[in-house]
C-alpha cells in the first residue's frame, strides 16, 4: 500500500539508476505537490509543475543523483516553473487589458457644432484657424509654414472667423428653437 507499483512482467533487471529515480520520485512527489499547491492555489497546476520538474530531473539524473540534496533541485525547478507560468499569465492578462475597447465620452454638442462649422471652411482658412487657435501658432509662424505672406494669413483668419461666427450663430439658434 502506497509503495512503488510492481514492475511489469518480463522486465529483466532494470538499471540501478532507474530504480533509484523511481524510489526518489515516489518518495517526494506527493510532498512537492502539496508545497506547489500551496504556492499556486491549484492542485492540477501543481501536479503539472512537479511532474515537469521530475521529467527534467530524470533527463539529468546521472548528475542530480550525486547532489547532496536532489529534492532541493527538483523543488527549485518546480517553483521556477510555477513562477514563470505566473509571469506569462500576468503578461498575457496585461496584453488583453490593452486590447479591450475603451469607451470615450461622446463629444459635446459644442464640439460637434465647431467641427461641422470648420468643415465648411475652405482648406486654407481652416488650416489657418486651426493652427492659430488650436495649435497656438503666430501669424508669422503660419505664414512661414504655409509659404505665404503674413497678410494672406491675416486675410484667411479674418474670413475664417467671420464664416465660423455665422455658422455657429445659426447652429446656436437652432439649438434654442428645440
Amino acid at each position: 500500500m502506497g509503495g512503488r507499483p510492481p514492475d511489469p512482467p518480463g522486465n529483466s533487471a532494470p538499471e540501478a539508476a532507474e530504480l533509484v529515480f523511481d524510489d526518489f520520485y515516489h518518495a517526494h512527489f506527493r510532498g512537492l505537490v502539496v508545497q506547489l499547491t500551496a504556492y499556486t492555489g491549484d492542485l492540477g497546476q501543481a501536479q503539472d509543475l512537479v511532474q515537469e520538474a521530475f521529467c527534467r530531473a530524470y533527463a539529468r539524473w546521472d548528475r542530480i543523483a550525486g547532489y547532496e540534496d536532489p529534492v532541493a533541485w527538483v523543488r527549485r525547478v518546480a517553483w521556477n516553473l510555477g513562477h514563470n507560468r505566473w509571469r506569462r499569465l500576468r503578461t498575457a492578462q496585461r496584453w488583453l487589458l490593452r486590447q479591450r475597447e475603451t469607451h470615450v465620452p461622446e463629444p459635446s454638442p459644442d464640439r460637434v457644432a465647431l467641427h461641422a462649422a470648420l468643415s465648411t471652411l475652405p482648406p486654407n482658412q481652416r488650416r489657418a484657424v486651426v493652427l492659430h487657435y488650436l495649435a497656438d501658432l503666430t501669424v508669422a509662424e503660419i505664414a512661414a509654414q504655409e509659404r505665404v505672406a503674413e497678410g494672406t494669413v491675416k486675410s484667411w483668419l479674418h474670413r475664417g472667423r467671420a464664416a465660423l461666427a455665422t455658422q455657429l450663430r445659426d447652429t446656436n439658434e437652432e439649438v434654442r428653437d428645440v
